[in-house]
């Protein structure tokens, strides 16, 4: 029987000194390993970079310094051309981000210039200074419309019990999704182009009544926890959104609703129908305003009547008989 270990012979001498062979030996570092010799692995030793840096961004050619890419030390590309990581070339060895580079050419005239793009694009361009992690150029895009803006509204409806922010996933709860899911079973099942459901927005938790007014005064500041329990009702509608507190008002509220279901790619009606008329106590009706909401899920065609009055003609006078008088 043979048996096979994993050291070597010991070729030490006798005498347990070691030679000098042995010594350089000891203290041979690893072979650092390249792309090629270890198939996918990434090189190890630092990259280097010219001064003049081709630049290939998810198929979009661009071309800038190095000391443009490092202008800013806490980001992400300062980050990848320090030399510290490996970022392959394509086939004309250009350092390949895979990543689109439509609105790259914005990020690259903020770090060359400071250059700030349109408001059409401001949008696009925060995305991107998110990904490369540009602080600078985010801290001044947020003080430019839309996004001064949207900050605003987002602080309004962060006031909103359930109403869904930017950013957060969406939970069972969240009304701005019940609206999309409950349009979309209505839609299905009556297999329709468009969906209705009742909304309401309310900004005030009291009642509205026409009556007795210092009674609505002292129950506002002064109610008992079995008063209070005479007004908690729910309208007989789909979705509610309210009370909140803010100088923002129902129409404030319905203009987001609006612009966020239409974010989604719907087209969106509304109006008033009406008041909720539930009687809550004494004088104190609801008074809640209820909005139809109507969610149309693709557009329609619009077909002119010309065009098929005039083939309707053609073919009445292709089949109308011809009369022949003979004298």
């Amino acid at each position: 029987m043979v048996v096979v270990t994993g050291r070597e012979p010991d070729s030490r001498r006798p005498d347990g000194a070691m030679s000098s062979s042995d010594a350089e030996d000891d203290f041979l570092e690893p072979a650092t390993p390249t792309a090629t010799q270890a198939g996918h692995a990434l090189p190890l030793l630092p990259q280097e970079f010219p001064e003049v840096v081709p630049l290939n961004i998810g198929g979009a050619h661009f071309t800038t310094r190095l000391s443009t890419l490092r202008r800013y030390e806490d980001t992400m590309l300062a980050a990848m051309f320090s030399g510290r990581h490996y970022i392959p070339t394509d086939a004309e060895g250009r350092y390949f981000i895979d990543r689109d580079g439509t609105h790259f050419g914005d990020v690259l005239n903020f770090l060359r210039s400071g250059d700030l793009p349109p408001r059409e694009r401001v949008r696009a361009v925060y995305k991107e200074a998110q990904y490369y992690a540009i602080g600078p150029l985010l801290e001044q895009l947020e003080n430019m419309q839309p996004l001064k803006g949207e900050k605003v509204r987002q602080a309004f409806l962060g006031l909103m019990p359930y109403y869904k922010v930017m950013g957060a996933v969406f939970t069972p709860i969240d009304h701005l999704e019940r609206i999309v899911e409950i349009a979309r079973l209505r839609a299905v099942q009556r297999k329709a182009r468009f969906a209705k459901l009742k909304v309401c927005v309310f900004k005030e938790e009291m009642p509205i009544t026409p009556y007795e007014c210092p009674l609505l005064n002292s129950l506002r500041f002064e109610r008992s926890e079995s008063d209070g329990q005479l007004f908690e009702h729910h309208c007989e509608v789909d979705v509610s959104f309210g009370p909140w507190e803010a100088v923002a008002d129902v129409y404030d509220l319905l203009h987001c609703l609006v612009t966020d279901l239409s974010a989604q790619g719907l087209t969106v009606d509304h109006q008033c129908i009406g008041v909720c008329d539930k009687h809550l106590i004494n004088h104190y009706y609801c008074k809640r305003p209820i909005y139809e909401f109507k969610i149309t899920w693709w557009a329609g065609m619009h077909i002119s009547a010309a065009p098929f009055e005039d083939s309707l003609n053609r073919v009445g006078k292709m089949s109308r008989p011809s009369l022949v008088f003979e004298m």
